[in-house]
């Protein structure tokens, strides 16, 4: 049964990328917001029906403590999910994202109408400052920009790879920078069909002030974001009705 409902949610999932891509065309004569609630849409939708196909829902925790205006958010990356269940919650963001993606056809073109931050790997340490100087325009103008520290999607539990260019961007922009935990590797595993029922709770942390040194921001928020994404993995892994030690 839960193959046949992965498998059923791939089929649907994919079939409302590729429409929502075509009905995105006239976007490109419209403003940058247009694309971008497009991309919440979609985001919305494939929530939905990852909800009602494979009984996974997402829940949301902290996002009291998602101040207004320019900032900088540094998430967790387990799953494919991650990005349908961050896009709704902020106001204007931009994605940090390999400047590959900006090849493929309709998709690569909307993130660039959208003012994602693209970043050509291949040019080490310059990508690093082009990066920080889109960035830095896009904060201006009151947008959220989401990066994943580690670079890459990770296993449930894997050790930690926290790459330097999160630390480049807190201290070239200069505003709070919001951590976000979860647990999404658990329900839609990393380059796997089969995904599982349950809750992918996305849990936003203390905002950390700026003005922190590299090393000292690096440390803590390395320490912020898997001591929270390990306590929802283990939170995930109890077996229903468990209530905490001595029943607390």
């Amino acid at each position: 049964m839960i193959a046949a409902r992965s498998l059923l949610f791939s089929i649907v999932f994919y079939l409302n990328t590729v429409v929502m891509l075509i009905a995105a065309i006239p976007t490109f004569l419209m403003p940058r917001t247009a694309i971008l609630r497009v991309a919440q849409t979609w985001a919305k939708i494939s929530v939905f029906l990852l909800r009602v196909i494979v009984g996974t829902r997402v829940e949301y925790r902290g996002l009291d403590r998602i101040p207004p205006g320019g900032l900088l958010v540094a998430s967790k990356h387990q799953s494919f999910a991650d990005i349908h269940a961050l896009l709704p919650k902020l106001r204007d963001p931009t994605f940090i994202l390999k400047r590959e993606l900006t090849w493929i056809p309709l998709f690569g073109w909307f993130t660039i109408k959208a003012g994602m931050i693209p970043v050509d790997r291949s040019r080490g340490a310059a990508a690093i400052g082009d990066m920080n100087r889109r960035a830095r325009d896009e904060v201006l103008r009151g947008r959220q920009i989401l990066i994943y520290p580690e670079g890459t999607r990770r296993h449930p539990g894997a050790a930690p790879t926290y790459r330097q260019g999160v630390a480049h961007l807190y201290r070239s922009l200069g505003v709070p920078c919001v951590p976000v935990a979860l647990n999404s590797g658990l329900f839609w595993p990393r380059r796997r069909l089969l995904m599982q029922p349950g809750t992918i709770v996305v849990e936003f942390l203390e905002p950390i002030a700026p003005g922190l040194e590299r090393e000292e921001f690096m440390a803590l928020l390395e320490a912020r974001i898997e001591r929270a994404s390990n306590r929802l993995l283990d939170e995930a892994r109890q077996p229903r009705g468990y209530t905490g030690p001595e029943g607390i």
